[in-house]
């Protein structure tokens, strides 16, 4: 960590690299940086850290911790909104055990890269994108603690790395290294307990940030997931949501066109559109109204963004889907579903939802 430290930030004579001094001086840099004395190595590494402590860095507003699996997560929420994950608890959650001490550490190579990306094999799989949210951010705890995180948007598409990788190794015939086996078993285990419910969502739920989120920050999830105008219809849900459904109730199933009961709609809302998203419903219900004659001029689903919203619609679908095979009962599949795939906003469950 220290020859990192050394080579990124120094140069011959002590002084700091510049952008055009770090491609071509890292070699030389890493050379200069061990045949430093330890007095002198761990001078440097007192002033680095001094330099990156005594810059004015937010203190989070909230924070708190929540369980993925049998994973604690310590999440926190900056005065900008930026939700983080501290780099500690991120690390443990991808499977890997390794931790700075006192967690005021930066675990990432010469270049940037944290230590969990910089693997030859996953480099195919590491997008622009994710290279460039890799920054970590340091703040203080509510208590003046000094701490260093992740965005928490970065936990899934970390995991989704480790699990393309596994795929093509898969589909090429070749077995997993050794080394990587646990993590991608427990990346697997990550993003099926993510898929239920968002990761700003819990760390919204944790840190208590969701009873203050202003218009704005809510407005830009609504905007991933709603369209500004509806799109031109198109068949989203299958038959079996509206056969199993049916079959829970003991009606008689013919054709949803000619035999679909009234309440239907409220069963879609309840269980699709008021946890597919925070606040996801209520914006649907503003932007396609009841008209005049009581209907809707257009159908909920086709509000909803092709690159967000109908995907997280489709996986909604499928998971709710396999709930209503299992389900022996009305009763018990709510039951299910709201441990499954609580309800984002507080909307109060109808009392035809409390039937057996």
């Amino acid at each position: 960590m220290l020859t990192r430290i050394l080579c990124k930030h120094y140069r011959k004579g002590g002084r700091p690299m510049t952008n055009m001094d770090h491609s071509k001086g890292s070699k030389g840099g890493r050379a200069r940086a061990e045949s430093l004395s330890p007095e002198e190595r761990r001078e440097i590494a007192r002033e680095a850290a001094n330099a990156r402590w005594s810059a004015e860095i937010p203190q989070a507003e909230f924070e708190g911790d929540f369980n993925i699996g049998d994973k604690t997560l310590s999440a926190a929420v900056l005065p900008n909104g930026k939700r983080l994950l501290t780099q500690a608890t991120f690390l443990r959650s991808l499977g890997r055990s390794r931790s700075p001490k006192a967690g005021t550490g930066v675990l990432s190579t010469v270049d940037g890269t944290p230590f969990f990306l910089q693997a030859e094999v996953l480099k195919p799989f590491v997008s622009n994108e994710l290279t460039m949210s890799t920054t970590p951010i340091f703040f203080k705890t509510k208590s003046g603690k000094r701490m260093v995180g992740y965005d928490a948007e970065l936990l899934p598409m970390v995991a989704e790395v480790y699990l393309k990788m596994r795929d093509a190794l898969n589909k090429a015939n070749k077995p997993i290294p050794r080394q990587y086996a646990h993590i991608i078993r427990v990346c697997d285990i990550l993003m099926r307990g993510l898929a239920h419910v968002g990761i700003i969502a819990l760390v919204d739920e944790a840190t208590g940030y969701q009873d203050v989120r202003d218009r704005l920050a809510l407005q830009e999830i609504l905007d991933k997931f709603l369209l500004k105008e509806f799109a031109a219809w198109a068949k989203r849900f299958p038959d079996e949501f509206y056969q199993e459904i049916f079959r829970l109730r003991n009606w008689t199933w013919r054709d949803m066109k000619v035999n679909r009961p009234q309440v239907m709609a409220h069963y879609t809302n309840e269980i699709v559109y008021a946890r597919l998203a925070p606040g996801v419903l209520a914006e649907l219900r503003r932007r396609n109204p009841i008209n005049e004659r009581g209907r809707r001029v257009s159908k909920h689903h086709q509000w909803l963004t092709q690159e967000i919203g109908h995907p997280a619609l489709a996986q909604h679908l499928y998971g709710v889907i396999g709930l209503l095979r299992v389900a022996d009962s009305w009763k018990g599949f709510m039951g299910m579903l709201n441990r499954a795939y609580p309800k984002h906003a507080d909307v109060r469950q109808l009392l035809l939802f409390n039937e057996t």
